[in-house]
């Protein structure tokens, strides 16, 4: 019998655990902008530590052992053909064709400042974006991050942690940062960064410039729709959460009315049985969660059971965020529970247990060393 085509669109985090799971049961592809898995995760560490930060989250899609029946595409996709069950792609020379499935996933991601964006990459692209951001703030005496959330205090956290001499303040518009996590969390963060000597600034909600969306580090000054005095620095990170999903590819009739593609609890897109969605892109419930959830878990389990004829599993959403926040630090990585309970992996463990056997083993089921390159 012939093994089922999977098309994986987006291959960022969970579009790579995904195929990972998938390829021994079906044949799968996966299409991405990029040469290789640029993790959105940790921000705070690809600003200031980018050669770090790149050994634990840019991986060329060949060192990764489970994608080794896999094939990748670097392209962009244009657009998806739900009456003949295809994708189209826009390949580097220009030219546009056809990809069939018999199954769909859908793991587009989200636009998100200048650290999450969707258009196609080289690697040498990467290289300069990755440099050239990092330069900005090394070479700024004062910094400001705008916004209450992860990215925000991982931000502030590590360029204090990085370069101690440099200003630096965070400002966000609620009474606490984190809302979206439990009440200790921040309470947590918030001690530690006061005791960093990290300015912390409730209550202010910053003025975007007239065409401006936060894509960039700036070094006006930066005004407040709160009332509050003018606020200025040499450079100025905004992550205000301004997210937008990449999905201009894709009918209309599939996404919200904010472009999120609707799913039901099996993660399968309404009214389409071969077409399912994950991530950020999915508008799973009001934190759209599963990508930070690990429900690629569940989404291949459900494609199999597909295949095999069998009854579906539904995606369990948490109530909060959860997780680490400001990454690894010299002490070591914190990871806060739903219920805001800290537990830290100790320093010597990083290098030595999480990332080569939790993580690169555990949850990618094995990543070689060294960067190679296998697209078509």
């Amino acid at each position: 019998m012939r093994r089922k085509r999977v098309i994986i669109a987006g291959l960022g985090d969970t579009g790579v655990l995904t195929a990972v799971r998938l390829s021994k049961h079906a044949d799968v592809v996966g299409i991405s902008t990029k040469p290789g898995l640029i993790s959105g995760q940790e921000l705070g560490a690809r600003l200031c530590r980018p050669a770090e930060w790149e050994r634990d989250y840019r991986i060329s899609f060949d060192r990764f052992r489970g994608l080794d029946r896999a094939d990748a595409i670097h392209g962009t996709l244009v657009g998806l053909d739900l009456a003949h069950r295809a994708v189209h792609v826009e390949l580097p020379d220009g030219t546009t064709r056809p990809e069939p499935y018999d199954l769909l996933v859908i793991s587009t991601g989200v636009t998100n400042g200048f650290w999450r964006r969707p258009g196609f990459q080289t690697d040498d692209q990467i290289d300069a974006d990755l440099q050239h951001v990092h330069e900005q703030l090394r070479r700024a005496a004062s910094v400001i991050v705008i916004g209450g959330g992860a990215a925000a205090v991982s931000s502030a956290a590590n360029i204090n942690g990085t370069w101690p001499d440099k200003q630096v303040d965070l400002y966000y518009p609620g009474e606490h940062a984190l809302p979206q996590h439990h009440r200790k969390t921040w309470q947590s963060l918030e001690k530690r960064l006061v005791e960093r000597g990290v300015g912390l600034h409730p209550g202010h909600r910053a003025e975007l410039p007239r065409g401006f969306v936060g894509n960039e580090i700036t070094s006006d000054a930066v005004t407040w729709s709160t009332g509050q005095p003018p606020a200025k620095a040499d450079a100025v990170l905004w992550a205000i959460g301004r997210v937008h999903p990449n999905t201009g590819w894709l009918p209309a009739e599939i996404l919200d009315d904010r472009g999120f593609v609707v799913v039901d609890p099996n993660l399968q897109v309404k009214g389409q049985s071969s077409v399912f969605a994950v991530g950020d892109v999915a508008a799973t419930d009001e934190l759209r969660s599963s990508a930070r959830n690990r429900a690629d878990r569940l989404l291949a389990r459900n494609i199999k059971a597909v295949l095999k004829g069998r009854p579906l599993d539904s995606y369990q959403p948490p109530r909060r965020r959860w997780g680490s926040v400001i990454g690894v630090q010299r002490d070591g990585l914190q990871i806060f529970a739903p219920d805001g309970r800290p537990f830290r992996f100790p320093a010597w463990t990083i290098n030595t247990l999480l990332q080569p056997w939790i993580v690169r083993w555990g949850i990618y089921k094995g990543v070689r060393r060294g960067r190679r390159r296998r697209l078509r």
